[in-house]
């Protein structure tokens, strides 16, 4: 079967939005509070819940429904993930892109936009200042153009993994990239890489013919749609799904993305491993109608909702928003955050963060621009576990393996003492004095909460043997 570019698509390959019963579902009267408490107790119960079901909590707008959802989503957050926050970082590798999506400054009738495909060189001191702050993990991101090919993908992960200076060194690499026909998927999947990351940008038709002319590669609905199943045929089984909000209706997206995330695990038993809901930010260039832009307060009812639909699922909070707010929101259900950010085509070496950005380089504007070592101690200042972990995808447990640990909620089980040996890896090899002092504490705490066991006895000589034997990459 063929898309409209004469693309290849998946042997399962259709348009499994329906918007009639989508809207439908959110068309239906407020719930009554005890179908809610219903819901939400099959949600407590690390059970995944049906679109319709997903729709109920959307529909909740009373204000004190609205507050159980998001005590809910607090409790699942801490029953499934714990107080673990996974970090990683961004890498812009080139904004060439043959698109014209009409809010992206990377748009191809952008004249503004500096074109920019960093060589090998550029890439080799990008990574190693990544490295030199202590990041562990990275996700590349490619415009869509001819020239980021599968086997470009793949050489640039395979040259980001053999980089490496002093003790630093990336260990997971994702991938945020076009859509690839299955035999690309392999290509970059034989290349180590973890997550491959396609976001729908909106699931709504309409909306979507209107963001992306027809003439062009992503004009394409059901190709993109189809871009994930194409990647687990091709073996590309730890995947991520995202909405860009502020497109259309903010309730039509969130069911969009529980419809993708079931529709996965229907087909092929594994749903997403991460979601990510980017609300729409000032780009250069961009043409976007405020209509449907998402406040502070829908936004944390977004991460709420998404958090209790599907338990087993990391979500994503960028640096797309404001310190502030990334605060407040982090108690909602977000397992992983990108901190010390810069999306600028070479921004890690020829920018501070004190400095502006440059819009003609960049995609988007970020609102959090603070060092990694900064959002690192207001993290532990807050109780939370900083983690660089990367040990489920090293030691496969992922696609099917990693939902036969995720959907009970072994995942606090197995990650919290990885969590703490990447913690005190970053303590002792980067952090500033203070950060320093509030990770030994939070490392403290934890141990005092954990039970005598062996593992706790293994993971204490694996924290003794970082501190004092330079002993590194120790995961269990």
């Amino acid at each position: 079967m063929k898309a409209n570019f004469g693309h290849e698509l998946s042997k399962n390959a259709h348009d499994f939005i329906d918007e009639d019963v989508l809207h439908g579902f959110l068309a239906k009267s407020q719930p009554d509070p005890e179908e809610v408490r219903a819901i939400i107790a099959k949600s407590l119960n690390k059970e995944a819940l049906s679109v319709e079901e997903t729709a109920t909590l959307v529909r909740a707008d009373d204000p004190a429904m609205v507050e159980e959802i998001f005590a809910a989503a607090r409790t699942l957050k801490e029953r499934v993930y714990g107080n673990r926050i996974v970090l990683f970082a961004p890498l812009y590798i080139g904004n060439k892109c043959v698109n014209d999506c009409k809010y992206c400054s990377f748009r191809r009738s952008n004249t503004e936009a500096r074109r920019i495909t960093l060589s090998e060189e550029q890439i080799q001191r990008q990574v190693e200042t990544l490295e030199d702050n202590g990041h562990k993990r990275l996700i590349l991101v490619f415009g869509e153009h001819p020239d980021y090919n599968p086997d470009y993908i793949a050489q640039t992960v395979q040259q980001v993994y053999a980089t490496k200076k002093g003790k630093g060194e990336i260990r997971r690499v994702n991938i945020n990239a076009a859509p690839l026909n299955i035999d690309g998927y392999k290509k970059v999947k034989q290349a180590g890489i973890g997550t491959y990351q396609i976001f729908m940008e909106t699931y709504h038709h309409d909306t979507y013919r209107q963001m992306h002319p027809e003439n062009t590669r992503k004009g394409d609905y059901l190709y993109r749609l189809d871009g994930l199943s194409r990647a687990m045929e091709g073996g590309c089984d730890d995947v991520g799904v995202g909405v860009l909000f502020g497109l259309y209706d903010w309730r039509f997206e969130v069911l969009g993305l529980v419809r993708h995330a079931l529709y996965l695990q229907e087909k092929y038993n594994v749903g997403p491993h991460t979601i990510s809901f980017p609300r729409m930010r000032p780009a250069m260039g961009s043409e976007t109608d405020e209509k449907y832009l998402v406040n502070d307060h829908d936004f944390k009812r977004i991460i709420a909702i998404l958090r209790l639909a599907v338990p087993y699922t990391g979500l994503i909070l960028t640096a797309r928003e404001p310190a502030e707010l990334r605060r407040e929101v982090m108690e909602f259900g977000v397992s992983q955050i990108d901190a010390g950010s810069r999306i600028e085509l070479g921004g890690y070496t020829s920018t501070t963060q004190e400095e502006e950005q440059r819009p003609e380089e960049e995609q988007f504007e970020l609102g959090d621009l603070r060092s990694l070592d900064e959002v690192m101690r207001e993290l532990l200042e807050h109780g939370f576990a900083p983690s660089f972990c990367t040990a489920c995808y090293r030691l496969g447990r992922t696609g099917e393996h990693f939902m036969e640990f995720a959907i009970p909620g072994f995942i606090k089980r197995y990650c919290t003492p990885n969590a703490l040996s990447t913690l005190k890896e970053y303590l002792v090899d980067y952090a500033s004095e203070e950060t320093r002092k509030a990770g030994e504490k939070l490392i403290a705490d934890e141990l005092a909460r954990m039970e005598d066991s062996a593992l706790k006895e293994e993971l204490l000589k694996r924290l003794d043997r970082i501190e004092n034997n330079g002993d590194r990459d120790l995961y269990f």
